[in-house]
C-alpha cells in the first residue's frame, strides 16, 4: 500500500525489517479471503492449531476453522480461559500439551484468533515450541489489530508482573477482519482507542486530530472509517518496528504512557483494561512534558479530557501514588536503575527521557488521582473548538 489514506482491501501493507522478518498485513471485512491467504504460507501439507479465548471461541472459532480447513492437512484448536489473569506459564504449559498431542511439528503453524492475551500467548507458545515455528495473527480486538498483533512482542505475566516472560518471534502474516470490531463491547473497544490516540500523539499530529474530528464515526463504528483508522494506525507503529525490530532505540517511543499504565495495571489486579491504564500513563506523562515546558497548558489540557469523548478514564482512585511508584521501579523497561519514560515534545513527537524524577512523577499521579474531596470543577475543559 503506497499511500496510508489510501483503503483497499486487495492490497496488503507489508512490513520488511529484514528478508527473515517480512511479512503482510491483510486489512479484510470478512473471513472468506482466509483460505486464499494462507495459501501463501504454503500450509496446505501442513498441520494448523487454532489457539482462541472462551469469549471469542463462542463468536468466531467455528467460522475460521471451516474457512481454513481447505488451506491445511488438519486443524485442531485450543481455548484459554479469557482474561489476562490467564496470560500465564501453566496455561502455555497446556498449549504445549495441546500441541504435542496433535502431533505438531516444526514446519506447522498455530494461528492466534482473538485479542491481545490470545496473540501474546500464541506467539510466544510459537517462539518457544520446538525452539520456533511459524505463527499467524488474526486478531479480533481493535487494540490487537492496530497494536499488539503487529511487531512480533509475545509473552506471559509472571506473579503480576506485566509481559516479564517473552521474546520477539514474528508472525508470518496478519489477517485483520474489521467486521469483528463490531461485536466488541464499549469497554474493549475504548481500550483499543487508548493506543490508536496514543499513536497520533507520539508520531502523527494530523492523524490524531483526525481521530478527534471523526470521533462521532468512530463511536459509531461506521467500517469506512474504523478501516482507514487501523490502517493509518498500523502504518504508524509498522514504520517504528520496521526500524528497530528489537526495541534498542526508538521502538521505545510506543511504550508512551505505560510506564505508569502497567503499573496501575497490575495494582488494580487487571480491573481496568490496558488501554485504560495506557490512558492514565498518557496523561500523567502529558503533564510532565507540559511542566517541563515541552507541549503548553492548553495542550495539555486538551489531551486530557478529549480521552473522555472515547471513553476512557482520566483519574483513578484507590491506588497509593508509593505503591505505584515501587511497581515502576519494577518495570521491565528499566535501564541501569533508571527509567526510560517517554514525553511529547509535542503534538506528534515523543521522545526518549532517561532523566525523569520520582518528584515528576508523584506530582503528575496525584494530579489524576481522584479525590473525593477535591472541586475538580475549578479545572479548565477545553472542547478543541
Amino acid at each position: 500500500m503506497s499511500d496510508k489514506n489510501t483503503i483497499s482491501l486487495t492490497d496488503a501493507i507489508e512490513v520488511k525489517k529484514d528478508r527473515r522478518f517480512a511479512y503482510r498485513i491483510w486489512p479484510q471485512n470478512g473471513f472468506d479471503a482466509l483460505a486464499q491467504r494462507m495459501s501463501e504460507l504454503e500450509c496446505a501439507e501442513r498441520r494448523i492449531a487454532v489457539i482462541t479465548d472462551s469469549n471469542v471461541e463462542k463468536l468466531y472459532l467455528k467460522e475460521v476453522t471451516e474457512a481454513l480447513r481447505p488451506a491445511c492437512r488438519s486443524i485442531s484448536s485450543y481455548v484459554i480461559p479469557a482474561g489476562e489473569q490467564n496470560k500465564n506459564l501453566d496455561e502455555i504449559r497446556k498449549i504445549y500439551v495441546h500441541l504435542i498431542e496433535h502431533g505438531l511439528d516444526r514446519n506447522d503453524i498455530l494461528v492466534a484468533l482473538g485479542g491481545g492475551v490470545v496473540g501474546d500467548m500464541t506467539g510466544f507458545a510459537a517462539a518457544t515450541y520446538l525452539r520456533g515455528i511459524r505463527f499467524v495473527q488474526i486478531p479480533t480486538t481493535l487494540l490487537s489489530q492496530v497494536d499488539s498483533s503487529i511487531g512480533g512482542k509475545t509473552g506471559v505475566d509472571f506473579d503480576s508482573y506485566k509481559n516479564m516472560v517473552g521474546a520477539f518471534h514474528q508472525p508470518s502474516m496478519v489477517y485483520l477482519n474489521i467486521s469483528t470490531l463490531k461485536t466488541l463491547d464499549d469497554t474493549q473497544f475504548a481500550s483499543g482507542m487508548g493506543e490508536v490516540l496514543k499513536h497520533g500523539l507520539i508520531k502523527d499530529a494530523a492523524y490524531y486530530e483526525w481521530c478527534l474530528d471523526h470521533m462521532s464515526e468512530i463511536e459509531e463504528r461506521d467500517t469506512d472509517t474504523l478501516l482507514e483508522m487501523v490502517i493509518r494506525s498500523i502504518h504508524i507503529k509498522r514504520i517504528v518496528v520496521e526500524k528497530d525490530p528489537f526495541e534498542k532505540g526508538d521502538r521505545a517511543l510506543l511504550n508512551f504512557g505505560h510506564t505508569a499504565g502497567h503499573a496501575i495495571e497490575k495494582l488494580k489486579n487487571f480491573e481496568l483494561t490496558h488501554g485504560e491504564c495506557v490512558t492514565l500513563g498518557i496523561i500523567a506523562a502529558s503533564y510532565i512534558s507540559w511542566k517541563r515546558g515541552y507541549i503548553d497548558e492548553m495542550t495539555f489540557y486538551e489531551i486530557r479530557d478529549m480521552f473522555v469523548g472515547f471513553d476512557l478514564p482520566i483519574s483513578f482512585d484507590s491506588l497509593s501514588v508509593d505503591d505505584i511508584l515501587e511497581a515502576m521501579r519494577k518495570d521491565k523497561k528499566m535501564d541501569k536503575g533508571h527509567l526510560r519514560y517517554i514525553l511529547l515534545k509535542k503534538l506528534g513527537s515523543a521522545t526518549i527521557d532517561q532523566t525523569v524524577e520520582d518528584s515528576e512523577i508523584r506530582e503528575a499521579l496525584e494530579f489524576i488521582r481522584y479525590d473525593e474531596n477535591a472541586d475538580l470543577q475549578e479545572e479548565p475543559v477545553f472542547t478543541g473548538a
